[in-house]
């Protein structure tokens, strides 16, 4: 049996009194392309870290190719192509410097191929890092994750900094390449839609907490918006899973979890509604955002993370 790219189980990390990571767990199946979402701080640096070696975790399991990562860092560190928001790198060498640098490092570094990624991504080689503009460096730091050819690929935010524009099309260029030459794919950010044509699962984290994992199209067809009369939202059962509620004139619009299995009930008590479709932008605000208005009758129950066993 193959062990899988990743697996987190029931994962919890604090510093000090603060918990950044409560329980989380999820598991990331080989040659798939795995986006971890989460507002800013949530925790998603911590995991990545923790999946790198670069930090101790508390509690749970995680292995990583198979590894523990806390045990066998270097181990992890030869197999996987790891590239950061904050890359730092010496600005003091050439671009063709740090490849030959970086080459010991890695018993499978392919040099040939890193000259390839250099011009295939536009890397000035004789050129100065501290030179570089903010994409070049970001394109720098991608081949220099990617020659030495990992199993896994780790991305956390790289493109920060660069114009919307240039992240579009760099996030999706790079995803689109790397799915095609078969690379499991761990993409760590905040804006869903960079990831949203080309993600095969999707995690939400969420104050350290998973608040849900799905595969990308199995979230759209589960989590809906639903337009309906204020005094018709009495009928939405107990077990209807609320993600957010807002006002809407005479109405009220409810984006729900179990969207099926809500409009089918609808339908049968005759309340009329609307259904509006969501992408996964919107998906992600009403599960990490929602729960802003005041609950909409008793009988329903608002969902939300639920606190870790210390």
């Amino acid at each position: 049996m193959i062990d899988p790219a990743i697996e987190f189980i029931d994962v919890c990390k604090r510093f000090r009194k603060q918990e950044v990571l409560r329980d989380t767990t999820f598991r990331v199946e080989r040659g798939r392309t795995f986006a971890f979402l989460g507002r800013n701080a949530a925790g998603k640096t911590t995991a990545i870290s923790i999946m790198m070696g670069l930090l101790s975790r508390d509690a749970g399991s995680v292995r990583v190719l198979g590894l523990d990562p806390a045990t066998h860092p270097v181990e992890v560190r030869r197999r996987v192509g790891y590239l950061a928001e904050d890359q730092t790198m010496y600005g003091w060498m050439l671009c063709e410097e740090i490849l030959r640098f970086m080459a010991p490092f890695y018993p499978t570094w392919d040099h040939q191929l890193a000259l390839k990624y250099a011009k295939d991504f536009e890397v000035p080689l004789a050129t100065k890092i501290k030179h570089l503009s903010k994409g070049q460096n970001v394109r720098l730091g991608l081949v220099l994750a990617l020659a030495h050819r990992p199993e896994l690929v780790i991305l956390d935010d790289p493109a920060l900094g660069l114009d919307p524009i240039m992240r579009k099309q760099f996030n999706r260029d790079l995803i689109t390449h790397l799915q095609g030459e078969g690379r499991t794919v761990f993409y760590s950010s905040h804006l869903l839609y960079e990831v949203e044509p080309v993600a095969d699962e999707v995690a939400i984290l969420d104050a350290g907490k998973i608040v849900r994992h799905a595969e990308t199209e199995e979230l759209r067809r589960d989590v809906k918006q639903i337009v309906l009369h204020r005094e018709a939202a009495s009928q939405l059962a107990s077990e209807t899973r609320i993600l957010d509620q807002r006002p809407d004139g005479a109405d009220v619009a409810v984006i729900v979890e179990n969207a099926e299995t809500v409009i089918q009930k609808l339908a049968q008590v005759g309340v009329e509604h609307r259904i509006v479709d969501l992408n996964l932008d919107e998906i992600f605000e009403a599960y990490v955002a929602g729960k802003r208005s005041s609950p909409i009758a008793a009988t329903i129950r608002v969902a939300g993370p639920q606190p870790c066993d210390a």
